[in-house]
């Protein structure tokens, strides 16, 4: 027992000595912050029910009254588009998932728009939000690395194979 009580003693003075002995290394750098830049965009994304967006799954509910389901998860790969027009200029693309989780038609969404051309190719913003009028920008890459914003829909058209969705965007970026 008392051997164990020295050992004991012995590892507890070599750990102070390593504590003692080591040194914390730390280069400080002053920050600079880099210039906020505010870009406001504008486009419309085209969407075409069964090509571009996918039920994956649906809850089994019987007693659903409603035009869409309850508990269903959709995945969407839809154009950006420069106007509401189909043939207008594609510059880049939505993809993600939209979960209706209300009786009411409402989604919680993951979105990222990614765009492919101009001023803004290979970059892209992430929405997490609910369906709501205004989504919320949650960051971005490329040119929009940790965005934050808002993203105003207005729905311009809705049928039962074609949905068009008009986007005034405005982001907060560095």
């Amino acid at each position: 027992m008392r051997g164990l009580s020295v050992l004991s003693w012995i590892l507890i003075i070599c750990v102070c000595q390593v504590a003692v002995r080591s040194q914390y290394y730390s280069d400080t750098v002053p920050y600079q912050p880099r210039p906020v830049v505010v870009t406001n965009l504008h486009f419309y994304m085209h969407e075409f029910t069964g090509t571009t967006a996918v039920v994956l799954t649906q809850a089994n509910i019987t007693s659903n009254n409603t035009s869409v389901t309850f508990a269903t998860l959709v995945a969407v790969n839809d154009p950006l588009r420069t106007g509401p027009e189909p043939d207008s200029e594609l510059i880049g693309n939505v993809q993600g998932i939209s979960l209706l989780a209300g009786s009411n038609a409402s989604s919680t969404q993951y979105i990222d728009f990614g765009f492919n051309t101009g001023k803004f190719n290979g970059s892209s913003l992430s929405v997490f939000s609910r369906g709501e009028a205004g989504l919320a920008v949650v960051g971005g890459r490329g040119q929009f690395a940790m965005a934050t914003g808002t993203a105003l829909f207005n729905p311009l058209l809705i049928n039962a194979t074609n949905v068009i969705i008009e986007f005034n965007v405005t982001v907060i970026h560095y």
